[in-house]
């Protein structure tokens, strides 16, 4: 299916902390993707947010929101969560065969046209948002 969307929309799905959150949010970015015409990026779209809803549900003790947006032809996709500290850089996907975790920033960092964080503050929390830039398929 050809991508006709409109110009710019933008979703948040906000989440408790609770690793239950991830395929809610997969399969709530699949329907997102799916009605507005975007089926081809959904299988690098919903990787991307599994990895950083993990991260968020994981590593921190707060909630998390899960943002989608479109505008001007890119699909971008981010988490907030509610721990200020930035990202582990990512590892070369080279040094992760014998590695038990650090995946998922390569993953995403492989993945994504372009990917970054900032600090971010919501309804009284402090936090980052991660986020990347989905590339057409």
């Amino acid at each position: 299916m050809p991508e006709s969307t409109p110009d710019t929309w933008e979703y948040s799905l906000h989440i408790p902390n609770d690793v239950r959150a991830v395929p809610v949010c997969r399969r709530t970015l699949r329907l997102i993707l799916t009605v507005h015409g975007l089926i081809g990026r959904v299988d690098t779209a919903e990787l991307i947010a599994s990895e950083l809803v993990s991260n968020a549900v994981l590593h921190t003790k707060g909630p998390a929101a899960l943002r989608v947006r479109w505008a001007d032809g890119v699909l971008r996709v981010g988490v907030w969560d509610a721990d200020p500290e930035p990202p582990d850089p990512p590892r070369e996907v080279a040094d992760l065969a014998d590695a038990e975790n650090g995946r998922g920033t390569a993953l995403v960092r492989a993945l994504a046209e372009v990917w970054g964080w900032h600090p971010l503050s919501r309804f009284g929390h402090r936090g980052k948002y991660v986020w990347c830039d989905v590339p057409a398929a």
